[in-house]
């Protein structure tokens, strides 16, 4: 299954549809502590909740090539279930994650397994996604799977732009928190560039279930 035929003909509108992140501001060091502090405190609430679900949107391009879909992905304590699919080519792939490996469904010629989700979906699609760190960054947490974590916020005290792991991942929440759980982002934009090529993530979600301890919607 080739990365071009997932809703290549969407990525561009995607791309462009979440493309207004708040830009992150200079705090003064006393306002920059308590966005820490908040920081901290949201990590320790979210971290231990194991078993939570989101779908959205996704767009994903590497170089020239791209594509787009909807993403469904089911967190549990032992590891991970990542649906995409593409309305418009009938087309998808269903990458599942644990202990033991990954597993990769719905290309030609069956099912493709190996010890790593991230290298076994570059091999077969092409797609460059962090899939160690995505459920910890798509939840605006640093990734304890990854290594020193910088961090800039936004004029509210909200996480705005996280870089770790040769990835910088830009923040947009929602326009008004739901007063239930710990909020959560409704649109991140992640980018990885190594000087040759340029990788980039788009995720607009739509819904949260339990990622917070409450259903939350994306917005």
């Amino acid at each position: 299954m080739s990365a071009r035929l997932l809703g290549a003909v969407a990525l561009a509108a995607l791309l462009s549809a979440c493309a207004t992140a708040p830009a992150p501001q200079a705090l003064p060091p006393a306002q920059r502590a308590q966005a820490e502090a908040r920081l901290d405190a949201r990590e320790a609430a979210l971290r231990p909740v194991l078993d939570w679900s989101m779908s959205g949107r996704v767009a994903v391009s590497i170089g020239r090539d791209g594509g787009s879909g909807r993403l469904e992905w089911r967190q549990r304590a032992d590891g991970y279930t990542a649906e995409l699919s593409a309305p418009i080519t009938r087309q998808g792939w269903r990458l599942s994650a644990g202990p033991t490996g990954a597993r990769l469904e719905g290309l030609e010629g069956g099912p493709r397994t190996g010890p790593d989700a991230g290298a076994l979906l570059l091999e077969t699609t092409g797609w460059y996604l962090p899939m160690s760190a995505l459920a910890d960054w798509a939840r605006g947490l640093r990734a304890a799977s990854a290594g020193p974590a910088r961090v800039e916020f936004d004029a509210h005290g909200r996480l705005a732009v996280l870089q770790q792991d040769g990835w910088q991942i830009r923040y947009e929440w929602p326009d008004a928190a739901s007063g239930e759980g710990v909020e959560l982002p409704r649109r991140i934009d992640a980018r990885h560039d190594d000087g040759m090529r340029e990788a980039r993530v788009k995720l607009m979600v739509d819904a949260w279930q339990g990622a917070a301890g409450d259903a939350a919607s994306g917005g």
